[in-house]
């Protein structure tokens, strides 16, 4: 398919050209990511959804709280996107858990579209191309893109490079106070969710609640922050209660940052941290060719004998590739 006409049909909000964009942003391939980032500059400019990221550890609930919160946002009349990234087999690479086929609900909304994708070796949770797929999201006219990211712990805050609005689940009995001052994750959470509060679990998720309030308060104050965010909350993603008054505080706080015009200014933010980040990614990739691996061999050799220090021969290598990024020029 040319790019010109599969970027018609993401723009008319086509599932299987969405689909088969996201596939292409997604490939290592050098002509797949030239295609790419022709195809990306096609897209509209003015389709912005509301970017949820959503963490919390295996087991917590994330797939049935993406689902009962999704299902709730489609009956609302709204377009949910939902972009799952999962941990990846280390034989083919693919996804290990596939969580489309644990949102059996979702997955057959017609409003509704959910994609897997691979972490591969990229870390913080997120896949690498995640930020073109959310684009692919909002040009495709979806309101809502959920991003789930893999739920390894504490290493989870690039997530907050994508999205307007971080949501972080816990179990019931997951930790006191002490454990939820713990910087990284806790940091860039606006909303804390204790998830499983119902039945036997429901005292303890209470518990938990209160215990996870009262270390936010003892966190400093974000200036992106209303007063009473970030807050916790309980839900019961299996029962779907609590879902409705998540959705209320989100529409508060996105409304309040938009006055106060935090949104933009983060979007901006976040453009230029991923920039940044291109900038670096196509450094590294000039390590990968032949060349640069012969170089990388022979002076790796040498600094296994002893012949040179580590520091002296990686001077050296970086010397000899800037003089053949001089030549190329």
């Amino acid at each position: 398919m040319e790019t010109a006409q599969l970027a018609a049909g993401v723009i008319k909000g086509e599932r299987r050209a969405l689909a088969r964009a996201i596939t292409l942003v997604e490939s290592a391939r050098e002509d797949h990511r030239v295609q790419a980032s022709e195809l990306l500059q096609l897209l509209p400019l003015d389709r912005q959804a509301l970017r949820i990221g959503l963490s919390g550890t295996p087991g917590v609930g994330k797939s049935t709280f993406v689902e009962s919160f999704g299902m709730m946002l489609v009956e609302k009349g709204l377009r949910v996107a939902v972009l799952a990234v999962d941990p990846s087999s280390s034989r083919s690479g693919g996804s290990i858990l596939g969580d489309k086929t644990r949102m059996d609900r979702l997955a057959r909304a017609p409003n509704a579209f959910i994609r897997p994708s691979p972490s591969q070796t990229h870390l913080g949770g997120v896949a690498r191309r995640s930020r073109e797929a959310v684009a692919l999201c909002e040009a495709a006219g979806f309101d809502v893109v959920l991003i789930e990211t893999v739920g390894v712990g504490q290493s989870e805050t690039v997530v907050a490079e994508i999205s307007d609005l971080f949501l972080l689940l816990l179990a019931p009995a997951g930790g006191d106070e002490l454990q939820g001052v713990k910087r990284g994750i806790m940091e860039i959470a606006d909303m804390i969710l204790v998830n499983k509060a119902d039945g036997d679990l429901k005292p303890a998720a209470t518990r938990t609640c209160a215990d996870y309030a009262g270390a936010l308060r003892l966190l400093r104050k974000r200036p992106q922050d209303p007063e009473g965010f970030p807050k916790a909350a309980m839900v019961s993603a299996l029962h779907e209660n609590g879902l409705a008054n998540v959705w209320q505080d989100i529409e508060t706080l996105i409304a309040w940052r938009r006055a106060q015009g935090f949104w933009h200014r983060t979007r901006a933010d976040q453009a230029r941290y991923w920039f940044g980040q291109d900038v670096r990614n196509a450094l590294l990739g000039q390590l990968e060719t032949l060349q640069a691996r012969a170089a990388l061999k022979s002076f790796g050799d040498k600094v296994a004998s002893g012949e040179m220090p580590p520091s002296v021969a990686a001077q050296s290598f970086l010397a000899g590739l800037d003089r053949r990024d001089g030549s190329k020029s």
